[in-house]
């Protein structure tokens, strides 16, 4: 494979989730893009599901406790700072200096991931691929599919396969 060779002041957003193929696709950009003379930066973008809506009775009639709504919060907030932290593991990894953002926005993954890459002007998007079925895309979706298709820059699919 050819390296590809960035020019100076690019941005490159990775995005990074909880799987292992987001970490695989972050490994392998910082392999693959990020050349030793480059002045790239890296942005990590993380995209929670968007808060919910709570009103003071749920679906039942009941009413929500404050305590649920902080936990929910908590673990949210632990769950972006467990995915940032594998990715700064795997930066450290990496022999060369990279200038590296954190971005963490909530809503639909795909329309975040395609609106931030726009409104960054990033120049290439890469991220990892579930490798789902027929099946599980037509019920879960492909966000990577739908930013091939919609993002504004170039996007790296990165396939991971449980052999590597």
């Amino acid at each position: 494979m050819e390296r590809v060779n960035m020019k100076k002041g690019r941005k490159i957003v990775v995005a990074v989730d909880e799987s292992e193929e987001s970490m695989h696709a972050l490994s392998w950009c910082l392999s693959n893009l990020v050349s030793r003379s480059s002045n790239s930066t890296l942005i990590l973008l993380y995209v929670k599901p968007s808060p919910i809506i709570y009103s003071q009775f749920d679906a039942k009639g009941f009413l929500f406790s404050g305590d649920v709504i902080a936990a929910m919060e908590r673990y949210s907030s632990a769950l972006v700072n467990s995915v940032m932290e594998r990715a700064e593991a795997v930066l450290k990894n990496f022999s060369n200096h990279v200038n590296v953002e954190k971005v963490v926005r909530a809503g639909e993954a795909k329309d975040v991931i395609c609106n931030t890459v726009e409104t960054l002007e990033a120049d290439t998007l890469v991220m990892g691929s579930h490798g789902y079925g027929l099946l599980k895309r037509v019920l879960l979706g492909s966000v990577s599919h739908h930013c091939a298709k919609y993002a504004k820059c170039p996007v790296v699919i990165v396939k991971h396969s449980p052999n590597n």
